[in-house]
């Protein structure tokens, strides 16, 4: 039935002022005059409204519920007549309703069983004649509503044909709201606007965006169908040109997989690799060349085809060459250069067939301050024994995938750092340096040290098998340098497959020679100034070192001759050398002495460390090693009245406070030997300071300096002065030997020491230090604690021969002066 061309002939009603109805809500549903639309009614609020209107005169006020939950209906809404109804089975409701007019609820009728409503009808404004403007905008909300209906393909043609012919403004708004799949506020708003004007206004700026939302979305699915077309269209082709070659006796995919097998062929891989990778082969013809799983496969074999598994670098077999290259980079390094040299030496008793068979190549661990040349001697060792460098940097590394790789299954799947730096390499045989493996990390996703045990141990990596690769590969021809600051940080099984070589900090004679001979030269090329005639004093140089760096290594010293330098070449521009033809570069003449040097680099940075030059009661200096080289550690005691507790300040570790009450503990021990001016220790508290609290400090090589420190405040006498120790003090008072003896005797003449007292057990270490290091200091080797007291104090702290340890002890004359009671003996009890 066509409800629309039915209602022409349909007079409309004059509308009453206000009339009662009863409330039908709706959901999601808006009704407007003029439309005829069925409804089910399966709500019992529903259902008594459709009851009640049929025991009145059919008509009901359609409301829309504001929210799904059934709430609150809006004010506006439309008088609508049941037209047809039918009761089903259930008690629901199917009626056809016809709306009547507009119309806004003004109150509800109270003490009823039926929600019923007063219901006042929505006028126009103005029932005139319409004006041009109102006439304009009929026509083009007419237009955009076809335009709507091309586009939506969800309008029916007799309401395109009622809205196109009807030139009334109430008659053309109901009709086309009523057509509009908008929401339900929207078509509310549309509902309850009075004036026409603004109603037509309203709904034609609806309609245009509706327009452009479709039109938005018509050119999205464009250019959807336009890929997919173009993939569709790719593919027809290529099934096409594949049955082409058929014809013509090709086949161009049989030739690409050929091709590819024929690459992994000649890089002459295991049999277990050329399995693996025919397998994979045959498992990508088979598959659509579009799909995701042969992108997968095609980059897999790329991977094996692109890894070198039998190409070698020739190594240098000239051993006084592969010296010379060595020296030409690097000053001093003995021990790592004598390790390389040997190496190049046994490859040449062995035949090149035994050597890519049987040697296995070096697992070497450079350790030593930063700035020392640990990276770029691994450069040196590559070129001097002719072979590819790579480098990998470990610092931050947490995942163990960076070493072994993921599975080929995930996405965005790669080989590990190790596989893909022998790839970059090219041969079986570079020199790959693992730099900072101190700084590894470990979380959630694996212990990356734990990877690294396979490659990095002789016995296994020639079987080293990369997550992604899923074959293994021989890792055992490969030169692996590690580079760490520290091997505190390091894991035992880590640490012991790798061979351990220190490079210990510089001393200021072999600071000016790397200066003179290298770092100098080079900066001078750097900053344009090669050709020019400048010079550097060996006393600006020692200046340098000591009083604008603090380093074991050579970093900052660089920096600071390359500031020198940037200013030398700015006031060479100034005075236009390399401008001016009568004035070339290379006439342009410069010597850096020790007074340009607060003009070139200003202020000086550092003194030296906390060091008094005087003696004083309580204060011993000890020597540290960190990471960044040596240090003066001095210790202050003071000692007051209390319970004998020991106070122990400066940001000190736990092992350094064991050596603290190490120390006590043998001093009372001893107590019968020398002269303590306490009356009990008991009652006796003792505050121990390590100034320079802001810097952690640990260890045990402190305790025979904290044990003079302790002693000086007991005895009332200060150690001589010029004088630093350092050694582990037990609980019987041997001295143990410490590490890191070069960097410590470092600190020791940077901040103007006479004498180090060191243990005994160290004597083979000093033999192997440098000779310039020698004899810059004296040394006193000790192997018991009374022997350091003996050097560091005067024999008046000790006791006289003839006493004996007893119960009961006599208190020094000093103590008896002090106090008043110098002609008698004042004796105490323990």
């Amino acid at each position: 039935m066509n409800f629309l061309s039915s209602l022409k002939g349909i007079p409309l009603k004059r509308k009453p002022e206000v009339e009662e109805f009863p409330l039908l809500p709706l959901r999601e549903l808006v009704l407007f005059p003029q439309t005829v639309v069925p409804v089910f009614i399966t709500y019992k609020m529903g259902i008594i409204a459709v009851d009640e209107a049929l025991k009145r005169d059919m008509r009901l006020f359609a409301a829309c519920f504001k929210t799904q939950e059934r709430g609150e209906t809006y004010a506006a809404g439309t008088v609508v007549r049941i037209v047809q109804h039918l009761r089903l089975p259930d008690s629901t409701f199917r009626v056809v309703l016809q709306g009547e007019y507009r119309g806004l609820i003004v109150s509800s009728v109270r003490n009823t069983a039926v929600a019923v409503v007063r219901v006042e009808p929505i006028k126009a404004v103005s029932e005139e004649p319409a004006s041009p403007e109102v006439i304009a905008l009929i026509r083009a909300v007419q237009k955009s509503f076809i335009q709507y209906a091309e586009l939506s393909k969800k309008v029916n043609n007799d309401t395109i044909t009622a809205v196109e012919k009807t030139e009334s403004v109430e008659r053309i708004a109901n009709l086309i709201c009523n057509a509009l799949v908008i929401k339900a506020d929207r078509k509310v708003s549309l509902l309850s606007i009075r004036d026409p004007g603004e109603r037509l206004d309203t709904l034609l700026e609806t309609l245009e965006l509706e327009n452009e939302i479709f039109g938005i979305q018509k050119n999205i699915s464009g250019k959807v169908k336009t890929r997919m077309e173009k993939n569709q269209r790719e593919y027809i082709l290529h099934e096409q040109l594949k049955e082409i070659h058929k014809e013509l006796g090709k086949n161009e995919e049989e030739d690409e997989f050929a091709e590819l097998e024929r690459s992994i062929e000649e890089k002459h891989p295991g049999e277990e690799v050329l399995l693996k990778a025919q397998k994979e082969i045959t498992r990508l013809r088979k598959l659509q060349p579009l799909s995701p799983e042969a992108g997968v496969l095609r980059g897999y074999l790329e991977w094996i085809a692109d890894l070198p598994w039998s190409e070698y670098s020739a190594d240098v077999g000239d051993l006084g060459k592969a010296e010379q290259i060595l020296d030409e980079d690097h000053f001093d390094m003995r021990k790592a250069k004598e390790r390389i040299l040997e190496f190049i030496a046994v490859r040449q008793l062995v035949s090149l067939e035994n050597t890519q068979s049987g040697i296995k190549g070096p697992i070497l661990c450079f350790v030593g301050p930063p700035g020392t040349g640990k990276t770029s001697l691994g450069k040196s060792v590559a070129r001097a024994l002719g072979r590819r460098f790579v480098r990998i940097s470990l610092g931050g590394v947490r995942d163990e995938a960076e070493i072994r790789g993921h599975r080929k299954t995930y996405v965005g799947a790669l080989p590990g750092k190790i596989i893909q730096s022998i790839c970059k390499a090219g041969t079986i045989n570079p020199v790959f340096l693992l730099d900072e493996i101190d700084k590894l990390s470990s979380d959630f996703r694996g212990d990356p040290a734990s990877a690294l045990l396979e490659v990095l141990d002789p016995e296994q990596n020639s079987n080293f098998t990369d997550h992604y690769m899923e074959v293994a590969y021989d890792l055992s021809k490969v030169l692996f340098i590690t580079t760490a600051n520290s091997l505190h940080n390091l894991p035992y099984p880590l640490l012991d497959r790798m061979e351990i070589i220190e490079i210990p900090g510089y001393g200021e004679n072999e600071k000016l020679a790397i200066a003179q001979q290298f770092l100098v030269p080079k900066e001078l090329r750097e900053n344009g100034l090669g050709a020019a005639t400048i010079t550097f004093t060996d006393e600006a140089i020692r200046e340098i070192i000591r009083y604008w760096t603090m380093e074991s290594g050579v970093r900052g010293l660089e920096r600071e001759i390359a500031r020198c330098v940037r200013r030398i070449a700015r006031d060479a521009v100034k005075d236009e050398y390399g401008k001016d033809p009568e004035k070339p570069i290379i006439s342009f003449h410069k010597a850096v002495d020790r007074e340009d040097l607060e003009k070139l680099l200003g202020r000086r940075k550092y003194k030296n460390d906390v060091v008094f030059k005087e003696a004083r009661i309580g204060v011993s200096y000890g020597l540290a090693w960190t990471e960044t080289g040596g240090t003066i550690l001095p210790v202050e005691t003071s000692r007051f009245e209390g319970n004998g507790e020991l106070i122990i300040t400066g940001n000190i570790g736990d092992v350094m406070k064991e050596s603290a009450r190490i120390a006590l503990s043998y001093l009372r021990s001893i107590q019968d030997r020398y002269e303590f001016l306490v009356e009990d220790l008991g009652k006796t508290d003792f505050h121990v300071h390590v100034p320079e609290g802001a810097i952690p400090k640990d260890g045990p090589s402190a305790g025979i300096t904290l044990a003079a420190s302790l002693l000086s405040t007991l005895c009332e006498a200060p150690p001589k002065a010029g004088i630093a120790m350092t050694g582990e003090l037990t609980l019987t008072g041997r001295i143990l030997p410490i590490g890191g003896l070069k960097e410590k005797l470092l600190a020791a003449i940077r901040n103007g020491m006479e004498q180090v007292l060191l243990p005994e057990d160290n004597r083979d270490d000093w033999a192997e230090l440098d000779g310039d290091v020698k004899s810059s200091i004296a040394i006193e080797f000790v192997e018991k604690a009374e022997d350091a007291f003996t050097i560091l104090f005067d024999e008046g702290i000790r006791k006289l021969a003839g006493s004996t340890k007893t119960a009961i002890r006599p208190v020094s004359l000093r103590h008896r002066k002090k106090h008043g009671y110098e002609g008698s003996l004042h004796y105490k009890g323990h």
